[in-house]
């Protein structure tokens, strides 16, 4: 069904982007990737894409604050991906005007652009971080919104405005509400990597908090639940949940990745600087995905432990890109 679809993807250069936009070229799309405006020509996480892969996108660089070059971007294609955004919450503690800029103002000037070029079909981005510490598990589609960090209060006003346009207006628009990515590319900003990185380089580990549980999805798996709800008519409208269903504490899941590499003896400490203020920090998170299996048959293929072993054996090959030491907000 994607098979010469023009196939638009905001931030394409980034984690899942880059993953999202090597599985659309596998299905056929003709995919325009749209990649934050910088002098040095950088496309980010799609120079991890095989040259061939490379050579056939229509790579645009621009911002996504920009009105008019949004437009620009979505005109003519047959369905728009929007993953462009800003994702560090501790970030989001220094710099919230930033976050509201690209995360709402941004997805604004999408649905707007959408709204104006006619564009059949619209995915939008959102986080499970929008849920806050869970008030009962499974997590479904229902679940009361809470802003517990200024990231996720953004994003949980840009979903409101997405499902504001699809009301108002009848964008033809699906929220896609991922829990917690893993894989290759991702940014030591996170906890995995973080982890790996240190592991491999470090006679001991440095983390924030061990204890919040977490739904992870090896990002294969994400990208494909993007397209299968991308495809599915039966959700227009609606936010559909993309999680495993399985929850694992931060530590139970440090540890893991210490077997893995065969270091299971190697000390873990608490580093002040990356623990979340208490009331800041979402405690559990574990997804009711009924929704995306049911309506738009996906299904989570990879274990945690595949996922955790294909994200050692890529972090290895690309160590020099990552600086264990540093603390990356």
């Amino acid at each position: 069904m994607l098979e010469g679809k023009r196939v638009l993807v905001t931030g394409a250069g980034g984690f899942i982007g880059s993953h999202l936009v090597e599985a659309l070229l596998a299905r056929g799309a003709r995919v325009r990737a749209f990649v934050r405006y910088n002098g040095r020509g950088d496309i980010g996480m799609l120079g991890d894409l095989a040259p061939d892969d490379q050579a056939r996108l229509e790579m645009i660089f621009g911002n996504i604050c920009d009105p008019f070059f949004v437009r620009s971007a979505v005109r003519g294609c047959d369905c728009v991906f929007h993953l462009a955004a800003l994702i560090g919450i501790p970030y989001s503690y220094v710099a919230p005007a930033d976050y509201l800029a690209v995360n709402v103002q941004g997805t604004l000037n999408v649905l707007q652009a959408c709204r104006d070029e006619r564009t059949p079909r619209l995915v939008h981005t959102s986080t499970s971080e929008v849920y806050g510490t869970a008030q009962y598990v499974p997590i479904d589609e229902k679940h009361p919104l809470q802003g517990q960090s200024p990231y996720s209060a953004s994003k949980i006003a840009a979903d409101q405005m997405a499902a504001a346009y699809h009301r108002s207006f009848g964008v033809p628009v699906v929220i896609v509400r991922p829990f917690n990515t893993f894989g290759p590319r991702q940014s030591a900003r996170a906890f995995i990597p973080t982890a790996i990185t240190q592991a491999l380089t470090c006679d001991r580990l440095r983390l924030g908090s061990l204890d919040p549980v977490r739904d992870l999805t090896f990002v294969k798996d994400t990208a494909e639940g993007f397209i299968q709800v991308g495809l599915c008519e039966q959700v227009l409208g609606q936010v559909v949940n993309l999680g495993v269903g399985t929850g694992h504490t931060i530590g139970t899941v440090v540890q893991t990745i210490l077997s893995i590499l065969g270091k299971d003896g190697l000390p873990i400490e608490q580093d002040a600087a990356r623990v979340r203020p208490p009331a800041s920090e979402v405690q559990r998170l574990i997804s009711d995905n009924r929704l995306a299996r049911e309506a738009c048959g996906w299904q989570p293929k990879f274990s945690l432990e595949q996922g955790l072993g294909e994200t050692v054996e890529w972090i290895r090959r690309h160590l020099a890109s990552y600086r264990p030491a540093v603390y990356a907000v």
